[in-house]
């Protein structure tokens, strides 16, 4: 049996379908058009149970691990969903496991194991103020790690926290920030040293905080649904108790967290690729040319089958890494494989999909057209597919 093809994992995957169906599509289109989801399916998603998956009960989570958070993404996408729901709905991915991680070294959990026993006298309460309220769907955090000259050199970051008492006092500015605009709270990535020292910490910075402005909403190619902003800082003072783990170990945590990151764009990615599939031959099928379907022709047959197959490769190679993962091997370059291989196959699915569907595949009326334009964002977020190379050469050794 599949390590991911468990009778729980398919009452999962009918649990997720049945969400999306009932609370998704009829709305989706609407929510493309106004650029965000609204908070009400947050606290849908938290009764579910879905909201939860991945993060302990021990925390407000619905338990499970990263195999498990994988079948729901995939789930939701191949559904009728879209990659840009899931970066709205599903941004504490990002934004909480800093604090579980940190709060599992305050008292010996396994989690805090992979921060090395770092934590913080703060991280307790980071719990139940920001992790249990995320997770029952009542609050919305976001992550701040991207500045607007630093791209993916996390180390470079130079948005400044300088201790003062009980406070840190932060200064400087951040981009492209999913759901930025609808957070509650941002967990932000701050050098402690000067600008672009490597020394980070993380903080977690509550909306509505003197000095803090969320900036214009931006607008994208794709991942409608989801809002992205720009945030700024001027002189915000950041208790000392909102700090995640000790100070100056920022930077280990985010690397450490890039895995899960990146697997589930590896997910969105491959899903995408395999719902594209999927409508294409429902497309093929139905869609008559000179007094023929199209599948009836081997050209179109051929280039259905290719598009199969690279995305069931995918998706096989993903999860075999992800497994690995949750085994606790240490699989960095392979995750930066899993990511670039499922985005190589997406990007070739959708552009073949959206040319057997013709003319109307260009239209927004249809979902192909969402794919498409959504399906651009996965080789840039959570590090290009450039870094991910660079990530590969180094693991070769070279």
């Amino acid at each position: 049996m599949s390590i991911v093809d468990t009778p729980e994992r398919r009452q999962l995957r009918e649990l997720t379908r049945a969400f999306v169906t009932r609370e998704v599509l009829p709305h989706l289109d609407d929510w493309e058009r106004a650029g965000e989801v609204p908070r009400a399916l947050h606290a849908t998603a938290a009764k579910l149970g879905l909201l939860g998956i991945g993060f302990p009960e021990s925390v407000g989570g619905s338990g499970g691990d990263l195999l498990d958070s994988i079948i729901v993404t995939e789930e939701l996408i191949r559904s009728g969903g879209s990659s840009g729901l899931v970066a709205a709905l599903f941004t504490h991915g990002i934004a909480l496991p800093h604090m579980v991680a940190a709060a599992g070294a305050r008292t010996g959990g396994s989690l805090g194991g992979r921060l090395g026993g770092v934590s913080s006298p703060g991280d307790d309460s980071l719990i139940e103020r920001y992790v249990r309220p995320t997770l029952s769907g009542t609050m919305i955090g976001a992550l701040a790690i991207t500045e607007p000259d630093g791209g993916s050199d996390v180390a470079g970051i130079r948005t400044t926290a300088r201790r003062d008492g009980d406070h840190y006092v932060v200064n400087g500015s951040k981009t492209y920030i999913t759901s930025g605009h609808r957070a509650d709270f941002v967990t932000t990535a701050v050098c402690t040293d000067f600008p672009g020292s490597g020394e980070l910490t993380l903080l977690v910075i509550d909306k509505g905080s003197p000095g803090f402005t969320v900036g214009r909403r931006l607008e994208k190619l794709g991942w409608h649904c989801s809002d992205t902003a720009e945030l700024s800082f001027a002189d915000v003072r950041v208790p000392v108790a909102n700090r995640i783990g000790a100070e100056n170990t920022g930077f280990l945590a985010i690397m450490q967290h890039f895995a899960a990151e990146r697997l589930s764009l590896a997910t969105q990615a491959y899903a995408t690729a395999q719902r594209c599939v999927e409508l294409a031959v429902r497309w093929c099928r139905n869609r008559e040319t000179f007094g023929r379907p199209l599948a009836s022709r081997q050209l179109v047959r051929h280039r259905l089958a290719e598009m199969h197959t690279r995305a069931e490769a995918a998706r096989s190679y993903v999860h075999g890494v992800a497994g690995r993962v949750v085994a606790g091997e240490p699989v960095v370059t392979e995750v930066a494989m899993a990511k670039n291989v499922a985005v190589a196959a997406c990007d070739h699915v959708v552009d073949q999909a959206l040319q057997l569907h013709g003319g109307f595949g260009y239209l927004r009326d249809a979902e192909v057209e969402r794919h498409y334009r959504d399906a651009r964002i996965l080789g840039i977020g959570g590090g290009t597919t450039e870094i991910m190379n660079e990530i590969i050469a180094k693991g070769m050794g070279l």
